[in-house]
This record gives structure tokens, sequence and C-alpha cells, in this order.
């Protein structure tokens, strides 16, 4: 017993001692860029910048050892760089090279190389929060390539013999986090687009409608959001339960569609950076979409219509015991649901139903 509340007693001086004069907070007197890195050391943290000295000497050489075609012992020196920060720059062929995230970029290379994409990956994103100023296009374009290779490919074995396994989760983690590093139209729709349909195959409707909302709402101008608009329908779409239930996917579902149908009656432009190939895919694929998206908007239609017919019918049956004023207002709310169902959908077989209905009524009441 005395053990314990001595041990106690131990504790709560320590945790008083490092409450008085413990470091300072995250983000008081430091540099908010250094807490990017995970430090160094079992028991402290060094996240202060390596000296520029030791940084190039580690450069020069793991530079030397790559050319010489010592991968192994390039790629430890390369990863020295991904615990703690470099500002430290090296001339190289006239260039000036900047020594941390050249370091990081040349280790996601190797990586790659060796089959470890997710390392890979941990690297470039490290550059793209790390060295804001480093070539953030050469960064995104290999942040997409491995993310891409990660959800579509088969994962290579691990030393040739292990194998590693797939993380839908992980994978929509991936382009999520390209789309918020992206600056500018040019990746972050693709990563988003890349995100929904990752996120569909996971059966995560969710996480795909927000993907693609976000594509029409932020990236309105980029060819993607043709395809998000289409993709959201038949989202909505397969939710639809039929006409006895709720019509609100219904609803949603017809007006992507006939939003669709209205902006992109004829498909996007060929993009600057889209090739001759890729677009003449994506023509063919449009055309697709649009006859898909005028029988989805008839359905649509049709069910509403038919969701409709069936209301009307509880009305004129039911509706005396539980509308107010019943019968001042007689067959009128009746009539209204039934010229609903004529006017979303005239070619419709609950059309004919409704205005059928409508004449009968009209014929009782005069």
């Amino acid at each position: 017993m005395i053990n314990r509340f001595s041990g106690f007693i131990f504790l709560l001086s320590f945790s008083v001692l490092v409450d008085s004069f413990g470091a300072p907070p995250r983000n008081s007197q430091s540099n908010e860029k250094e807490y990017t890195f995970p430090g160094t050391g079992f028991f402290s943290k060094d996240r202060s910048p390596y000296q520029e000295n030791e940084a190039r000497s580690w450069f020069i050489e793991a530079n030397r050892l790559q050319k010489k075609g010592n991968f192994s012992k390039a790629l430890s020196l390369y990863e020295k760089f991904s615990k703690r920060r470099s500002d430290a720059i090296v001339k190289s062929s006239g260039v000036n090279l900047k020594i941390g995230p050249e370091s990081l970029f040349r280790a996601s290379i190797l990586r790659e190389k060796k089959g470890d994409w997710q390392k890979a990956f941990q690297h470039l994103r490290l550059i793209a929060e790390a060295y804001v100023d480093y070539d953030f296009e050469r960064v995104a374009e290999s942040l997409m390539r491995i993310a891409e290779r990660l959800a579509k490919e088969d994962l290579p074995r691990k030393w040739g013999i292990f194998p590693r396994f797939r993380s839908g989760n992980q994978d929509r983690l991936r382009l999520d986090g390209i789309a918020r590093l992206a600056r500018g139209p040019k990746f972050a729709p693709r990563a988003l687009m890349a995100l929904s349909e990752i996120a569909l195959k996971d059966e995560k409707d969710e996480e795909a409608v927000d993907a693609l909302e976000r594509i029409i709402n932020l990236y309105p101008e980029n060819f993607l959001a043709e395809k998000a608009y289409f993709l959201l329908a038949k989202i909505f779409e397969e939710r639809v339960a039929g006409p006895s239930y709720d019509q609100g996917s219904t609803l949603k579902a017809l007006n992507f569609y006939e939003d669709y149908l209205i902006l992109y009656s004829t498909p996007p432009p060929r993009n600057t950076r889209e090739s001759k190939e890729s677009f003449k895919i994506r023509i063919v694929e449009s055309k697709l979409r649009l006859t898909k998206a005028e029988k989805g908007r008839n359905r649509m239609r049709q069910t509403l219509a038919e969701s409709k017919v069936e209301v009307a019918q509880y009305l004129e049956n039911y509706g005396k015991y539980f509308l107010v004023r019943w019968k001042e207002l007689g067959d009128r709310p009746a009539l209204q649901f039934y010229n609903e169902a004529i006017t979303t959908a005239p070619e419709s077989q609950a059309a004919r139903i409704a205005e059928k209905k409508v004449a009968e009524l009209r014929a009782r009441n005069e």
C-alpha cells in the first residue's frame, strides 16, 4: 500500500514539473512546418532542421551511390530526410536543388521500383505538405500515379514472397488527401473521380456522393463534371424503392438527369492536358451516357407519376377519413395529383390511368 501511494505521489509531482517546466506548446516559438516530420529518437523527438553541411554530404553521397547502382544504401541516405527537415541547397549540373524535397522525391522513385508503393506515396505526401515551394505538379503527378496503382493494380509482394493486401479505406484516404493538397483543377477533380469510383466499388455511397458533389461544386468547368452529374443520378436512382415509397431519391435522380441533359447535350471540349486518344474515348463514353440519361429521366418521371397516381387513389378512397373540410374539397385533392401525374410523365402508362380517372371524376361532379 505504501509503495503504491509513493508511486502515486511521484507521478503527481512529475506531472506538476512537466506542466511548470515542460516544452512550449506546439505553436509557440516554433515553426509549424517542422511538425510535419515525425522526429528522431525514442525518448526525445528532435525536429530541428539538419545542419546544412551534414545534409549536403549525405545527399552528395546518396547521389554517388545511386549512380553506381547501389540503390539500397542510396535509399537509406535519402530517407534520412523523412525524419527531419532540410532547407539546404546543392548545385548539380548547373541547377540548384533543394536537398530535402529532392531526396524525398528520389526516395519515392526507388521505393516505387522496389514495389513499396505505400512508402513511396508517404514520401511524396510529405513533400507536398512540408515543401510548398517545390514543384507541386511533379509531385502531384507521381501521387496520382501511385494512388491509382495502389487502388487498381495487383500489389507487388514484399521481398518477392509475402503478399500485400489492399485496403479500400486507405485507397480512399490517399485520394482524398491528394484532392486536399492539390492547388487548382489539374489534379483534384481526377483524384475525386478516382475516389468516387473506389467508394462505389466498396459500397460506400455517401463517400462517393461527397466526392462527386465536390467536383461539380468546386470544379464545374472541368470535363469530369459531366461524368460526375451522371454518376450522381445513377446513385440516387439505385436508391429508389418504387412508387409506393418516399420519392426523395426519385426527385434527386430526376434533377441530376435533367441537369445532365441540359448542361451536356454536347460533350465538354478537349482539355489542354487531355491526349487525343483519351478525348476520343471520352466522346464515345459521353454519348452513351447521354442515351442512358434520357432513359433514366423517363424512368424517374414514370416512377414519380405512378407515385402521384397512388396518392390520388388513396385520397379519392380514404380522404374523407382524414382530410379537414373534405366535403367542401370534394375530389379536388385527388384531381390535383392525377393532373400532376399527367404533367410529370405525359407518355407513361400512369398518365393514361390518371387521364381516365380525371374524366370519371369530372363526369361524376357535373
